[in-house]
């Protein structure tokens, strides 16, 4: 029923990990979502250039930016960009390449150079999980490289996990992450992953 394994002649075959589809994952902790976005949505000054990943998460931020003014909004989510297109004030680019129907967002080398075209302020980024060894990682190779770049791009970068994602493990590690900004979560997490991600670098930001 959840999609974890294939039926295989003899047997069962375990698929690779994969993220589940958004409509799924917008059923999950819907209020510890809302209480990231706040805070996130706080970090935001009015005339500033944002970029908003695809994913749950980020959608409560861009459902908590909805009272700004002034602001150009840069995505890939489909979601994202139908929501804030309609809020007076706010400047909406869609960032092309192909859609993925499960993500409901562009992605691919169209989506990477699209981005590298804005001027950034501030990023706000998903991920796969936080690793046990304080450390946000992705499921796919093209997830992370974006991730990557948008550190690489903007002035601040944020990545945003409610507290599903602790202590899982996806297979791909997020290069430039040491760089980012900071972690918004919505419960602290255990005392071991709280330490290890200070010793990376960005600050975690419990909004709780």
């Amino acid at each position: 029923d959840k999609g974890q394994l294939g039926i295989v002649h003899g047997g069962a075959a375990r698929f690779e990990p994969s993220e589940p589809a958004m409509s799924l994952r917008s059923q999950e902790n819907a209020r510890g979502k809302a209480a990231i976005g706040r805070i996130a949505a706080g970090l935001v000054k009015d005339g500033m250039v944002v970029f908003l990943d695809s994913g749950t998460t980020t959608l409560a931020v861009a459902q908590a930016m909805t009272d700004l003014r002034d602001l150009t909004i840069c995505t890939a989510s489909l979601p994202i960009a139908l929501l804030l297109c309609h809020v007076s004030g706010m400047r909406v680019h869609m960032l092309g390449g192909e859609v993925d129907p499960g993500e409901e967002a562009a992605s691919g080398i169209d989506m990477l150079e699209a981005m590298a075209r804005f001027r950034v302020d501030i990023a706000f980024l998903g991920g796969g999980a936080l690793s046990p060894d304080g450390e946000v990682t992705d499921f796919t190779r093209a997830g992370a490289e974006q991730r990557s770049r948008m550190i690489a791009l903007a002035a601040k970068t944020y990545f945003v996990l409610d507290s599903s994602k602790f202590a899982k493990l996806t297979p791909l590690r997020i290069p430039n992450f040491q760089h980012a900004a900071g972690v918004i979560v919505d419960a602290k997490p255990q005392a071991d992953i709280a330490e290890a991600l200070a010793r990376k670098g960005p600050e975690l930001m419990v909004a709780s």
